[in-house]
């Protein structure tokens, strides 16, 4: 099994920044890919930004400049960096990844969460 486990998120105001972390563990033989989703209250969740284990990265247009991801794939661990954030982030953000638990074995994993409010 793999678990997920995001950091990071909080209250902060217009114009300010936040970096959100992931932290895979459990029967990890190898990453693929892993994701930053957003749901807001009474939205469906969104893909934010992605990344894969060669490095690729792609971006909603919607944070596109603002938002970095980025990963370390000797601590499995994955982020996102929001600079310049505005009052439409305020969502709770989700950790996804896809990962091999061995050389054949795939699943599709997601994290509990993290919220974060951009409010003056």
């Amino acid at each position: 099994q793999v678990q997920l486990v995001e950091s990071g998120g909080g209250l902060v105001q217009p114009g300010g920044s936040l970096r959100l972390s992931c932290a895979a563990s459990g029967s990890i033989f190898s990453i693929n890919a892993m994701n930053w989703y957003r749901q807001a209250p009474g939205k469906e969740r969104e893909l934010v930004a992605a990344i894969t284990s060669g490095g690729s990265t792609n971006y909603a247009d919607s944070v596109k400049g603002r938002f970095t991801i980025s990963g370390d794939s000797a601590k499995n661990t994955l982020y996102l960096q929001m600079n310049s954030l505005k009052p439409e982030d305020t969502a709770v953000y989700y950790c996804n990844a896809d990962v091999f638990s061995s050389k054949y074995r795939k699943g599709n994993y997601w994290g509990q969460g993290t919220q974060v409010t951009v409010s003056s």
